[in-house]
């Protein structure tokens, strides 16, 4: 049987920049809590049911709860957003936070080296990001 394109919906170019606009400040506020090397991929044309994916690890599992934390005290302070989905814990080293349009992963460092996952969606598109605190030292 075809599929109809009728059902299938795409995200619109000002329903992406709104998602954006979320994406970074998560990015953000998981910086302020010391997460290093964010990555930020759209994922949305390869994987159909969310837009964007966060990607950060921190170097130990107290850190990695602190930006997690933060994350979603930003998301719910400056978006009126909180995750539909929570998985993991920070003492396994991982915890994914699900906000339908986009998924944050966060991770300790020695956990993201097994989950690769920028590997795994070499092929999404990447969004620039710098941490802010760090732009500043530079500066």
């Amino acid at each position: 049987m075809p599929i109809s394109t009728e059902t299938i919906t795409t995200t619109g170019d000002a329903d992406l920049d709104r998602i954006r606009d979320q994406v970074l400040t998560a990015a953000e506020a998981a910086c302020e809590k010391l997460a290093k090397d964010v990555a930020i991929m759209h994922v949305g044309p390869l994987v159909g049911i969310t837009d964007y994916f966060l990607v950060f690890s921190t170097t130990n599992d107290r850190q990695l709860g602190s930006a997690v934390d933060e994350v979603e005290h930003q998301l719910r302070e400056r978006h009126a957003r909180k995750p539909i989905g929570r998985e993991g814990q920070k003492e396994s080293g991982w915890v994914v936070l699900d906000f339908g349009d986009f998924v944050v992963h966060a991770f300790t460092a020695a956990q993201r080296d097994v989950y690769e996952l920028e590997r795994l969606w070499s092929d999404a598109p990447r969004v620039p990001f710098t941490d802010p605190a760090a732009a500043a030292a530079d500066g």
